[in-house]
C-alpha cells in the first residue's frame, strides 16, 4: 500500500495487519483520485470510515488543505495515525462512529468539498450514510461524495445526483453531487 501520486507519491504507508480493516488498492485509488483531481487542491475532505487512512491520506498528497479522518474502530484510528506520522503530516482524526460525527460537523458548520465513503460493505451503513450526509447538509454545494463499494451491493442513491460509477473487479466506486 503506497500513496500513488502528489507530494507523497511512492511512500509506504503501514503495513495493515487486521483482516477487518479492507484498504482500496492502489489501482483503485489512483482511479478514484484521477477522476476528482480537480476537486482536491485547496479542499477540505472528509474520510469516514478511513481505516488505514489511505484514502485521506492520498487526497492530501494531491493538495487537499485540510482532511478530516473518521472511524469507531480504534485500531483503524492507531493505523491512520501512525501513517500521518511516517509521512510527516499533519490532519484531524477522530475516534466516533458516523452519525455522531456527522452530527458534530452539521452542529458546528463544518462542510467538505470532498467525502470519501467507504464503509464496510455488508454493514447496511450506506443509504444512513447518505440520508445524514443530505440532512445535515455538509457537503458543499459543488462537492462529491465517492462511495466505494461491492459491485452486487445496490443503494438508493437518489437524494444525489450519480455523476458516474465505474467497477474494478469486485468493487465498484460511484461518484455523487448534490442535485442543487
Amino acid at each position: 500500500m503506497r500513496v500513488t501520486a502528489g507530494k507523497f507519491k511512492g511512500r509506504v504507508l503501514v503495513q495493515n495487519k487486521y483482516d477487518h480493516i479492507r484498504p482500496t488498492a492502489d489501482m483503485v485509488k489512483q482511479a478514484i483520485f484521477n477522476k476528482i483531481a480537480y476537486l482536491l487542491p485547496g479542499a477540505k475532505v472528509l474520510d469516514l470510515f478511513c481505516g488505514t487512512g489511505a484514502l485521506g491520506i492520498e487526497a492530501l498528497s494531491r493538495g487537499a488543505d485540510e482532511v478530516v479522518f473518521v472511524d469507531k474502530d480504534f485500531r483503524s484510528v492507531a493505523l491512520t495515525k501512525q501513517n500521518l506520522v511516517k509521512l510527516g503530516a499533519e490532519a484531524q482524526v477522530v475516534k466516533s462512529d458516523y452519525l455522531n460525527a456527522l452530527k458534530f460537523f452539521k452542529a458546528t458548520g463544518k462542510t467538505f468539498d470532498v467525502i470519501l465513503l467507504d464503509p464496510p460493505y455488508q454493514s447496511g451503513l450506506y443509504e444512513s450514510c447518505i440520508q445524514a450526509i443530505f440532512d445535515y447538509q455538509i457537503l458543499e454545494k459543488d462537492g462529491m461524495i465517492v462511495c466505494e463499494q461491492n459491485k452486487d451491493l445496490h443503494f438508493d442513491f437518489s437524494l444525489f445526483n450519480t455523476e458516474s460509477e465505474k467497477i474494478y473487479g469486485i468493487k465498484k466506486v460511484v461518484y455523487l453531487t448534490r442535485k442543487d
